[in-house]
């Protein structure tokens, strides 16, 4: 085992769950004081009503947390004249901040218009695009981004040329909004993105990856800083700015693997989340019916009883297997 790898691991993942507990304990009454509350749409379940007025725009603590631990990491780094491998890492977090950005413009446009709608779905989109294709050029630029996919479990690459491009984007904004949705009931989010990160530590362990051990600790850290308050009942919703924020880091981590087809595997509680949402919206345009009694599932599986509790609960060792046979794809 690499002792440098473990120590800079666990220091970082300590630190960034200490500032998150830390900030929160701060940020969570600034919230309340002005009123930023989360609004409940009547279209929800009725029994989310009682969650009405917790305090939003929770993901701003995970981000402070991981910015002072990346900000000080880099500057060792730089310090040991190792700034160049690092390069990866800035710009793996760059697409987690850029997404962050509009999450953060779409939780405060709420909270103006005092109304559960923030920027519209095109506006958003359109944002997202833009980052994700600026991401994409300053990955080329930087010589870390081929257009050769890896095919988990054949082991064939494909050189898609400039379709790399395309598929590249749809892959980064549906994963980022499928984490989004993701972000439904108290503490959901945080605890499937908390074992997708177990699964890049278990990873980056294995092939002695500093850049990958690096994100890992980052997500766990924030994930489990984070759940001390988002934990049901929660005491503050990470909103836009951190859900979509964590769906960056995790795409933009799949990118730097060289492996992101990988992301669908390991995150595919993700993925059944949006397909849900997809599903729901085609088939009631097409037959007036609907397939879940709500969607995104895990309304639906709460229309159907199951305590939010027992659906995290679920979805997290769900994600936990999908991350075992993930592992086999790399």
């Amino acid at each position: 085992m690499n002792t440098e790898l473990m120590v800079i691991f666990f220091v970082c993942l300590i630190g960034v769950f200490l500032i998150t507990v830390i900030s929160a304990r701060a940020i969570i009454p600034v919230l309340k004081s002005k009123k930023v509350g989360q609004k409940i749409l009547d279209i929800g379940p009725r029994w989310h009503k009682s969650k009405e007025g917790t305090p939003t725009m929770g993901g701003i603590t995970f981000i402070i947390a991981i910015t002072i631990v990346a900000v000080l990491y880099f500057v060792i780094s730089a310090i040991k004249g190792r700034f160049a491998e690092v390069v990866p890492l800035i710009l793996t977090l760059g697409l987690a901040y850029a997404n962050g950005l509009i999450g953060l413009v779409d939780d405060y446009t709420k909270l103006i218009k005092k109304q559960n709608e923030g920027l519209t779905a095109k506006q958003k989109y359109l944002l997202q695009l833009l980052a994700a294709g600026v991401y994409l050029a300053l990955m080329k630029l930087s010589g870390y981004l081929v257009t050769l996919l890896y095919i988990p479990y054949f082991n064939i690459i494909i050189d898609l040329g400039i379709f790399y491009y395309i598929f590249a984007i749809i892959l980064i904004t549906g994963v980022i909004n499928s984490v989004n949705l993701t972000d439904g009931i108290d503490g959901l989010a945080s605890s499937v993105t908390f074992i997708v990160g177990a699964f890049f530590a278990v990873v980056a362990f294995t092939y002695y990856d500093y850049n990958l051990s690096f994100v890992a600790s980052l997500i766990i850290g924030a994930t489990l800083g984070f759940l001390v308050y988002n934990f049901h009942p929660a005491r503050v919703f990470m909103g836009d700015t951190g859900s979509l924020f964590l769906g960056g880091l995790v795409v933009a981590t799949v990118f730097m693997m060289g492996n992101p087809l990988i992301v669908v595997i390991v995150g595919l509680v993700y993925i059944i989340e949006a397909l849900s949402v997809m599903l729901q919206v085609g088939c009631y345009k097409l037959t007036k019916k609907r397939i879940f009694k709500m969607s995104p599932i895990h309304h639906h599986f709460e229309k159907c009883g199951w305590s939010e509790v027992k659906i995290v609960s679920v979805f997290t060792v769900f994600t936990a297997v999908m991350a075992v046979v993930a592992w086999f794809g790399i």
